[in-house]
């Protein structure tokens, strides 16, 4: 079993680190992660640059790119053979709802799902981070799973842990995305040199967050695990856009 691993907080983050602990007991594992923090880079690519791999002391490979450009480049250029599985994380924070199109923890096992590889996310969901062992281990367990009864078709797995003790999880949940309010205003500030600069607002709050959804089963101390597509077409919309265009 060949695992690729990557992240979006960075080659040098904790969450890496705990995940690569946890897996390297049941596979091969190759590290390509961003060399810096790439959080809500999405799905992006660089193509007004060239990339450089790199390889630092602990044996991780780092880019000066996106986690959808680590993963690419690992996938297309890097490994031969091709890895059995890519897992992206752990994230320091949650990833549930909206968050999933900004995540650049999700954006990289995106990458891989639309290259044909099973792919998970594993997100902590608080930014204290005080258990990324009990997500390493939740993430062995997943992989444990697939090893021994694979899904038949492609897989892009979304997977929330509640940050606690692992003994003090309420089971894994097979949820949907839920839905927040909108996103908080932008925040005005004035820089150094008088200028008005803006940071983005936070998350808004969990709107749709009833049982089935990730939000509800992490707040009731279960971890989430929710599987994604990548096909962006509104087919109940199509009947009313042909009648509109006529």
């Amino acid at each position: 079993m060949r695992i690729l691993v990557s992240n979006d907080d960075g080659y040098f983050a904790p969450g890496i680190a705990a995940l690569v602990r946890a897996l390297e007991e049941v596979a091969e594992i190759v590290v390509v992660a961003p060399e810096r923090n790439r959080s809500g880079a999405s799905n992006s690519l660089t193509l007004d640059r060239p990339l450089v791999l790199k390889k630092a002391a602990n044996g991780f490979y780092f880019v000066n790119g996106t986690p959808t450009d680590c993963v690419h480049l690992a996938v297309t250029g890097m490994l031969n053979p091709l890895p059995d599985m890519i897992v992206s994380g752990i994230n320091l924070g949650a990833n549930m709802g909206d968050d999933t199109i900004y995540s650049g923890t999700v954006a990289a096992a995106t990458e891989g799902f639309l290259l044909g590889i099973p792919s998970l996310a594993i997100s902590l969901t608080s930014f204290e981070g005080r258990h990324f062992a009990t997500a390493g281990r939740v993430a062995r367990e997943l992989v444990d799973r697939f090893v021994r009864n694979p899904i038949r078709e492609p897989v892009l797995l979304n997977v929330n842990v509640p940050d606690r003790p692992y003994e003090d999880l309420k089971g894994c949940e097979v949820t949907r995305l839920g839905k927040r309010h909108k996103a908080e205003p932008v925040v005005p500030m004035q820089s150094p040199r008088n200028e008005t600069v803006y940071w983005v607002g936070a998350a808004g709050a969990a709107q749709d967050a009833g049982p089935g959804t990730d939000f509800h089963a992490v707040e009731d101390g279960a971890v989430s695990v929710t599987p994604l597509q990548i096909d962006l077409t509104h087919v109940a919309q199509m009947s009313t856009l042909r009648h509109w265009m006529q």
